[in-house]
């Protein structure tokens, strides 16, 4: 890997984060300070607990299943890079998407 290339990169994800964060923080902090009642703002947390909780699973799940397609190409020993390799990475992607779904309808 070019150090060149990656460092970039990571800053510019590293920033966009602490940005999202700072935000975040803002309209929470904006919320309280407006007198709005409990309920809602109980409500708000609640759902982005929620929401960060599914997302954990959902990236669990389609990171296990791009692992299992990585784990097929190398169990086939496939080395070169084809529309065939490229499309079980993309069946193992969208695999893993639907068992997303399919749990979070069963959970909620």
């Amino acid at each position: 890997m070019n150090p060149g290339i990656v460092v970039p990169v990571a800053l510019f994800a590293c920033i966009t984060y602490a940005i999202k964060v700072c935000v975040d923080a803002m309209v929470r902090r904006r919320m309280v300070d407006s007198g709005g009642s409990a309920e809602l703002v109980d409500s708000v947390l609640r759902d982005e607990q929620q929401r960060r909780r599914h997302s954990s699973l959902r990236w669990g799940v389609v990171l296990l299943s791009v692992a299992l397609g990585f784990g097929l190409i190398q169990w086939f020993g496939w080395q070169e890079l084809t529309p065939g390799l490229v499309a079980v990475l993309a069946g193992a992607t969208g695999l893993g998407n639907l068992v997303y779904f399919a749990i979070s309808r069963k959970l909620g």
